[in-house]
């Protein structure tokens, strides 16, 4: 009876142990978008700064992974640089617009262009325009840079600028880090990328001579921009770390994290 018993005390202290493992480990996971990097960064660093204990996790593997992650179960929220699909949102995920950004055409510091209209951008991109001089740059060929299919902010350009399918891309990268580094090395590049990621290594053209910036994004006079998206699964509810963190991203409290991180709050 008294092994019984040691047994029973040693069964409860192990479940005890391990209810506390549990709460310690208290966490939430996304996945998705690169070109969110920043701004969930930032919100991610500010939550378990005000919930200590927590720990927040960014899987930066693009949108169209993102949100099958979410879909198969595999992260808590899936993070999209584009409006969900009819077809996704049939199979039951739920977008929530939680910022706009802009998509800057980024040069190299070194090209003269500063300006170029949209019809511009969709020439050099589908190949009707080949040479900088062209548009009042260098007599250079342009060297087109883009994302991989399946990116939120290729998926974003392309939809804006009418160049679905069409683009002659050089090169196709999978992050906007590596859309960046590449411009920057090459002085007749072109590419997109992420406002809010966008560095001094290179030019950001104004887009009809809108310059792109947070004001800009917000009072819709520059074109090119798109959702930032917290994607869910309909009927699954989140864990209470999870819903936690979704509530406070999407509250006005969160609105000056995402403004300091480069984009506009939804809400």
């Amino acid at each position: 009876m008294k092994k019984i018993c040691m047994l029973l005390a040693l069964v409860l202290a192990l479940s005890m142990l391990a209810g506390c493992g549990l709460a310690e480990a208290a966490s939430v996971s996304t996945d998705g978008s690169t070109s969110m990097e920043k701004v969930i960064g930032a919100l991610g660093e500010s939550f378990m700064n005000e919930n200590k204990g927590v720990t927040f996790t960014y899987n930066p593997t693009g949108s169209g992974s993102g949100i099958k992650a979410v879909s198969e179960g595999r992260c808590d929220i899936g993070l999209s640089s584009r409006a969900l699909k009819d077809e996704e949102t049939a199979e039951g995920l739920v977008g929530t617009v939680l910022a706009y950004d802009g998509i800057a055409i980024i040069v190299n510091p070194a090209n003269p262009v500063e300006d170029l209209t949209m019809e511009q951008i969709a020439a050099i991109y589908t190949g009707e325009i080949t040479n900088w001089k062209e548009v009042g740059g260098n007599d250079a060929p342009i060297v087109l840079i883009g994302r991989e299919a399946g990116s939120g902010t290729r998926d974003g350009f392309e939809t804006i600028t009418g160049t679905a399918e069409k683009c002659q891309y050089r090169q196709e990268l999978t992050s906007t880090g590596d859309v960046i580094t590449t411009v920057a090395a090459n002085p007749d590049a072109i590419g997109y990328a992420s406002l809010a990621s966008v560095k001094n290594t290179v030019k950001a053209v104004s887009v009809a001579g809108v310059v792109p910036s947070e004001d800009t994004v917000k009072d819709g006079s520059y074109a090119i921009q798109r959702p930032f998206v917290l994607v869910t699964k309909e009927g699954v509810a989140l864990s209470e770390t999870a819903q936690k963190f979704f509530d406070y991203v999407t509250s006005p409290e969160a609105a000056e994290i995402i403004a300091a991180a480069g984009a506009v709050a939804a809400n």
